[in-house]
């Protein structure tokens, strides 16, 4: 028998989020002009991200829902100096509510400017061909995808509250 103060303590086994970690470690770009689809986002992302710095969110799965944490999210690539563009990082995480069918899954990607923040971005990096992305299992090796002058590197833990790392840097 647990006292309600002894309950409130227990650990959630059904709660699923995904912190984001991301370091800008570019000595020339910045990323701006974030947006996220889907993805309940509890603590977002600073909305600009200059040469050395760093931000973290929180994206957790509606309270009470028999469902998990899943979201993709952008921001824009400038160049500090001239904020002349040069693309669109995307960022795409799956946490599943039911760890018996289904995995942590994760992507990284740079694409044009004109790549839209949405559920086909979304549904394009979990099941699509890697044309300009790369994706993987959380269980799996980090992740790295280059284009332009641009790099990108992820990794994830696997777990129902995993965190992603992601790094930004110059080719």
């Amino acid at each position: 028998f647990c006292f309600p103060e002894q309950v409130l303590k227990m650990p959630n086994p059904t709660q699923r989020q995904c912190t984001v970690e991301i370091q800008n470690k570019s000595s020339s770009l910045m990323l701006c002009e974030f947006h996220v689809y889907s993805g309940n986002c509890e603590s977002p992302l600073p909305p600009t991200l200059c040469p050395s710095e760093s931000g973290t969110a929180l994206f957790s799965k509606k309270t009470l829902a028999a469902s998990g944490s899943v979201g993709v999210f952008t921001y824009d690539i400038l160049q500090e100096a001239s904020k002349e563009a040069c693309g669109r990082v995307a960022v795409m995480f799956a946490v599943p509510f039911d760890f018996n069918i289904y995995y942590n899954w994760y992507a990284v990607g740079i694409f044009d400017q004109n790549k839209m923040c949405n559920e086909d971005l979304y549904m394009e990096m979990y099941y699509g061909v890697q044309h300009n992305f790369i994706r993987g299992k959380a269980n799996g090796p980090s992740l790295t995808h280059s284009n332009g002058q641009v790099t990108i590197r992820a990794s994830m833990s696997d777990s129902f509250q995993p965190v992603l790392k992601l790094e930004l840097c110059d080719k």
